[in-house]
């Protein structure tokens, strides 16, 4: 048995009243959640309190915290409560580090490292309990390991035990996904905490106003402060800030963030120096599972970052949103953990009831590369079949499997591929563990566990003269000189030795578990090992512009700034803004078409097109070598499908209209005529639909066989338009054409007048004087079609419209002659129009007909 705390120690705290009902619960049900307030002592206590539960005889307990920071510590003070050393009773696992020993009863890990167990060892065996501490963060590796302990309890490990814990989780789906398990609650015994909405003035930058009421709090609370910001880069600007008001030299600033080292970190936790009060500047990972030392106020900014990832893109961008209620009164729990407190909010009452109950999952916004090789590795190609609080959303998943079976970790039946097993034993993102891979296979391996280290913790150089360069060669130089000489600034950037030691230390033990040769490699060369990491990132820049990009995945990019690599024909692009369709370029490095084609060349593919070029007005016919949508090579080809060229000519003409035909008037006429009888069905056999829209919708029916060896537009004059389209009629419609819509018509002077189509009621002009005698209005088609008769002046123009001639010979002929005399005294103009001779000429022979 181990060593047990003392029982003074730890029942003092509120939660101790829940020692036994959580023992029963988990005797029973094997399975339980427990609701504990900020300060009830949960992380700490409650594992220890469950050492002795007979259920756990001779088996080990595993506590999962989702930050390394509160891993450790969480293992430092068991560890201490009960005399030890930590790796004795009490050890943690976090990436990279291990203190666990034969006697450990209790492992602290974080929670990426649990599926690695579960993925090592599926059953768990010899574990009889996993604790899911801070559940309510809902972070993306506790939920996959919830799934898959879930499937494992009762099936591989009978004996096995979950116990969910959080301060400010949405208990009841929870304790419904462990099969209606009981909810445990502890009501707690935390000091009063006083809640002050100060929200910030519009013309106050956020960290001048946490600056703000951090004097204001120096000067009223005299006390130790707690203080959230979103992120590192806050933290840096409020300390110079906090540095620039001259604070007294009774208070030291703190920073804490997970980047730090651990000395580092261990400060911000521990208590100040005798005499002097703390400024502890924090992001969210001391909102739980921390203590930091007689803190008794708390100024949040009420802001947080997360990961969004875009399917459309598949890159990840960092956000800034607003904390959730819960994050809230998680952080003010901070300031009452000894004794009463002060929060600082830096909102409105009112606008904190708009803050969402609970933070979003991030199993619904974050990149499932991840988690969908470990998924791969468990057997499981469709998530839906595991139990989830949250399942992951298909599209985000689909584009993972995507992802990884570009990278060879799936097979071509979507199961797990050898390297892909390999892939999944290196802790490291599936893309950064591919490239170490083929790196090492290569010769390469040291560099690609640098980049790999570079691209696992935030950016080592800070930019003094310049903007920030993308490069991520000069990372490498710089951490290379750091290593040599100790060196760590350049021309123009400062190296953070804190960052580079991280990275370098990261590096080696990488270099380690691969079994890759210390050494650095000779050539530097970073843009071939990302292009492994990164092959939809590989960019190629875009003609005539200058520092933007195509990626290869189809999207843009581009510098914000001028840098040195917009120089450069090709990069691999590794950090993005992925918020925009143009994706601005944060972290690059230089690549070449010649290493492109030897690491890629069985997925460059050549693609002939053969397509219509409106610019040219011509047919284009080449075949293009291509990886993704990134064109490396263009070569025309010199004999082109011909089928091919006629259906592109033939989209062409459907781009620019049939008028890029050579039309004739007649063969306009034809068309109407087609169309007229169409119109009255005056045959027995349906007529050809001949209009605009029909004839290029069928372009290719009618026309097709008559464009063989064109290829540009001008090549059409030459096209015989006429016996294409005249073709379309049998011989039967042609013959029915002629009769039914004549070209002319013979009227009673004897001349043959053209009938216009043109309008949807032919058109008959003549002269008036050649209509003398003509009693009725001449119609075509059988007579199932009057013309429009246009009477005409003897110099054609119009005076009158008509399809009623005996009515205009009986009417309004008299006002008209009276018109037309007066303006042609030496035309005839009978008084009898009906019985007046039909004449072409000005004058007639005979005055009357002879009856």
């Amino acid at each position: 048995m181990a060593n047990q705390p003392d029982p003074k120690e730890i029942q003092h705290l509120p939660v101790a009243a829940v020692f036994d009902p959580l023992k029963r619960a988990l005797a029973e049900r094997r399975s339980a959640v427990l609701v504990a307030p900020p300060g009830a002592g949960k992380t700490t206590t409650v594992p220890l309190a469950l050492l002795d539960a007979p259920w756990l005889a001779g088996r080990r307990m595993v506590m999962l915290e989702p930050r390394r920071l509160a891993a450790r510590a969480a293992a430092w003070r068991m560890a201490d409560l009960l005399g030890e050393r930590v790796g004795q009773t009490v050890g943690y696992r976090v990436r990279m580090d291990t203190r666990v020993g034969p006697d450990t009863c209790i492992e602290v890990v974080t929670e990426g490292v649990l599926t690695r167990m579960l993925q090592s060892d599926p059953s768990l065996a010899g574990v009889g309990l996993v604790i899911f501490d801070e559940f309510h963060e809902r972070n993306l590796d506790g939920d996959l390991g919830l799934a898959l302990t879930r499937e494992i309890q009762g099936v591989l490990n009978e004996d096995l035990r979950l116990l969910i814990m959080s301060a400010t989780l949405e208990a009841e789906p929870v304790a419904a996904l462990l099969d209606n398990a009981p909810l445990v609650t502890c009501q707690g015994r935390q000091f009063p905490v006083e809640t002050r909405y100060t929200e910030r003035p519009q013309n106050r930058s956020m960290e001048q106003a946490v600056v703000q009421t951090i004097i204001k709090s120096t000067r009223t609370d005299q006390s130790n402060m707690l203080v959230f910001l979103p992120g590192a880069a806050e933290i840096r600007r409020t300390a110079r800030l906090l540095e620039q008001a001259g604070l007294g030299s009774e208070w030291m600033v703190a920073p804490l963030f997970g980047n730090l080292t651990r000395d580092q970190q261990d400060a911000a936790i521990a208590p100040p120096p005798t005499g002097q009060r703390k400024i502890v500047l924090a992001t969210p990972i001391a909102e739980t599972s921390l203590t930091i030392a007689q803190v008794r106020v708390v100024v949040d900014s009420g802001l947080r970052r997360a990961p969004r990832f875009d399917v459309r893109s598949g890159l990840t961008r960092l956000v800034t949103l607003p904390i959730s209620q819960a994050s809230a009164d998680q952080r003010r729990g901070r300031a009452g953990r000894t004794e009463p407190g002060v929060c600082y909010r830096l909102w409105s009452e009112g606008r904190h009831i708009t803050l969402a109950p609970f933070n979003r999952p991030e199993i619904l916004e974050a990149d499932l590369a991840g988690p969908a090789l470990e998924l791969a590795l468990w057997g499981i190609e469709d998530p839906q079949t595991l139990c989830w609080l949250d399942p992951p959303p298909q599209a985000a998943f689909t584009a993972s499997r995507q992802l990884l079976a570009s990278l060879g970790a799936l097979d071509d039946k979507g199961k797990i591929s050898p390297h892909g097993r390999t892939m999944a034993q290196v802790p490291l993102h599936p893309r950064l563990a591919h490239m170490v891979l083929m790196a090492r296979d290569q010769g390469l391996g040291s560099q690609a566990c640098e980049l790999a280290a570079i691209l696992s913790e935030r950016d080592p150089l800070h930019f003094t003269a310049r903007p920030r360069e993308a490069d991520l060669r000069l990372r490498l130089e710089a951490l290379h000189d750091m290593a040599r000489s100790h060196r760590a600034t350049g021309g123009d950037y400062i190296l953070d030795r804190a960052a580079g030691r991280r990275i370098l230390g990261l590096a080696s033990q990488l270099k380690k578990r691969l079994h890759i040769q210390a050494a650095p490699d000779k050539r530097l060369d970073p843009g071939k090992l990302l292009a492994w990491a990164y092959p939809d990132r590989i960019a190629q820049q875009r003609p005539g512009n200058y520092g933007h990009y195509l990626l290869a995945s189809g999207r843009g990019a581009w510098f914000q700034h001028p840098d040195p690599l917009a120089a450069q024909d090709y990069l691999v692009a590794v950090e993005l803004d992925g918020e925009r369709q143009n994706a601005r370029i944060f972290l690059a490095a230089a690549y070449d078409e010649a290493t492109l084609l030897e690491q890629y060349e069985a997925n460059t593919q050549w693609k002939t097109t053969i397509r219509w070029q409106p610019e040219r007005q011509a047919v284009e016919a080449h075949r293009e070598l291509i990886l993704g949508a990134l064109v490396l090579r263009r070569e025309n080809l010199a004999d082109p499908d011909p089928e091919q060229v006629q259906a592109a000519l033939q989209q062409g003409i459907r781009h620019h209209g049939l008028d890029i035909l050579p039309w004739t008037k007649n063969l306009r006429t034809w068309q109407a005529r087609v169309q007229l009888l169409a119109r009255l069905e005056a045959a027995e056999t349906p007529w050809p639909d001949v209009s605009d829209i029909a004839l290029l919708q069928h372009v290719d029916s009618w026309l097709g066989t008559y464009l063989a060896g064109m290829t540009r537009l001008k090549d059409l004059q030459r096209l015989n338009l006429k016996h294409a389209l005249y073709s379309q009629l049998t011989p039967y419609q042609q013959h029915q054409l002629e009769e039914q819509a004549p070209t002319h018509f013979t009227v009673p002077s004897g001349s043959r007048i053209p009938i216009d189509y043109s309008n949807e009621q032919p058109i008959l002009a003549v002269r008036l004087q050649e209509m003398f005698g003509a009693t009725q209005t001449p119609t075509i088609a059988n007579g199932r079609q009057p013309l429009l008769i246009h009477l005409l002046s003897p110099a054609s123009r119009p005076v009158q419209v008509t399809q009623d001639l005996a009515g205009f010979w009986q009417g309004s002929y008299h006002e008209v002659k009276k018109d037309l005399k007066g303006r042609y005294p030496k035309h005839h103009w009978p008084d009898d129009p009906l019985n007046a001779t039909p004449t072409a000429r000005a004058k007639t022979k005979n005055k009357r007909r002879n009856h």
